[in-house]
């Protein structure tokens, strides 16, 4: 097992010479993969995603998306640059498509490419409820939880190789055992609560890009009262999932709203 000592002793080093600092928390994160490196990758994947699937324009649903995605960056834009983290937004290349398909469902790829499905529409059917889910996918981007999610990957995939080559001189089925249990512990204990943790963090970041955006917070509640609804209590265990149970989001959104609504008052924005 000292094989597996040695390899996780490199690995913390690479963890604690690859890290950079969340511009809307101050919060240290993984960055194995910059932005150089992700980007163009990411552009890629999203531009063959168009070619493969329709994307629907002209449509007062598709102004929307565009017109509110707009007005969510510039707030971010705009926070960001108070902040002195305009360095930040080097790179990003925003764009808000919506794409015909029934799946409840709304994502940002890495660099600001964001796209809405029809399916998501009814609940969010206005400018505020969308800009609660555009304030959400752009803090995704501006917080490079895409890169951290590529890096965890990374390491669990080392820790996996860790933990088989420190266990080759054992049994085939100690081995296996082995492995078995570090890809439970790594899944539920760390990559699911990784996850989850991002979803927490793009809410609270999304709260408050919609605030400054002029959009009422308090209509991310109304919008996950929507999702819990339209679900039938059908999701698995918090514990199971890459997401926060509906119930728990709501209550730290509520909980978060007037910290938004005080960022957006720095900046003219007052809610009544």
């Amino acid at each position: 097992m000292k094989k597996i000592v040695s390899l996780y002793s490199v690995a913390i080093l690479l963890i604690i010479g690859s890290c950079s600092t969340n511009p809307f928390t101050g919060k240290k994160t993984l960055a194995l993969v910059s932005n150089d490196q992700l980007f163009p990758m990411a552009f890629q994947q999203y531009g063959q995603f168009l070619t493969e699937n329709k994307v629907v324009v002209g449509t007062a649903e598709a102004k929307r998306v565009e017109k509110v995605g707009m007005k969510i960056k510039a707030a971010a834009e705009r926070w960001l640059t108070a902040n002195g983290q305009a360095a930040v937004l080097q790179g990003y290349q925003w764009e808000y498509k919506l794409v015909d398909n029934k799946e409840v469902n709304a994502w940002c790829m890495p660099g600001g490419k964001i796209v809405f499905y029809t399916g998501i529409l009814p609940i969010t059917n206005d400018e505020a409820t969308m800009a609660a889910v555009m304030g959400h996918e752009v803090a995704h981007a501006l917080a490079s939880h895409g890169a951290q999610r590529m890096s965890a990957g990374m390491l669990q995939q080392a820790g996996a190789v860790a933990v088989s080559v420190g266990t080759q001189n054992q049994s085939a089925e100690k081995q296996q055992m082995w492995m078995q249990a570090f890809g439970l512990g790594s899944q539920f204990g760390v990559m699911l609560p990784f996850s989850r943790d991002h979803e927490s963090e793009a809410d609270m970041i999304g709260l408050t890009l919609m605030a400054v955006a002029g959009y009422d917070p308090k209509n991310a509640v109304i919008v996950w009262e929507r999702m819990s609804a339209k679900g039938g209590g059908q999701a698995p265990p918090e514990f199971m999932s890459t997401h926060p149970s509906n119930e728990t989001r709501i209550a730290k959104i509520t909980s978060q709203i007037p910290a938004a609504k005080a960022e957006a008052a720095k900046f003219g924005v007052v809610f009544k």
